[in-house]
């Protein structure tokens, strides 16, 4: 067996698996619901939030959303390329905050690039608003990515006061 899969069985590795999965398997379970029982209408919730189903071709925050079939292959096949390297980043760290930092992130990408390959679009559905401005809207996968990127870039910046 060579080193890359002894290092892939590892337990911890296992462990960082079944945290992706499990992320991937709550965006998957949301993103269910809202599509069966919320499909083309809008749902209340209180002053502060919405479920509203919209479709996003774009990346994040909707960026790119009108682009041509080409570019859109493109980015996401740059987008499988970048959950491959965080896949590789993970896997290879010491730090165990760093592993589970990448597995938010892996386990959010995979959810949206699944919905790019398998719908060509990504369900946002959670609108957070305050009288007429409303946030962007997004989804449990983009939260994951979200949370993960902060805490990355905190990490980033307490050990750059450090040095």
């Amino acid at each position: 067996m060579n080193n890359y899969l002894k290092e892939l069985i590892r337990k911890e590795n296992l462990n960082l698996l079944i945290i992706i999965i499990f992320l991937f398997f709550i965006d998957r379970v949301s993103k269910n619901i809202i599509l069966e029982k919320f499909n083309q209408y809008s749902y209340f919730v209180n002053d502060y939030l919405n479920l509203n189903l919209i479709w996003n071709t774009g990346i994040g925050f909707g960026i790119f959303s009108s682009i041509n079939n080409f570019s859109y292959h493109i980015i996401t096949l740059i987008i499988g390329i970048i959950i491959l390297f965080l896949f590789y980043l993970c896997f290879k760290s010491r730090n165990k905050r760093e592993k589970i930092i990448f597995s938010l992130i892996i386990g959010g990408a995979l959810g949206n690039i699944y919905d790019r390959i398998v719908f060509r679009a990504v369900p946002d559905f959670i609108d957070i608003h305050y009288k007429n401005f409303h946030w962007f809207t997004f989804n449990a996968a983009d939260i994951f990515i979200s949370i993960g990127v902060i805490i990355l870039i905190l990490s980033g910046v307490k050990e750059k006061k450090e040095i």
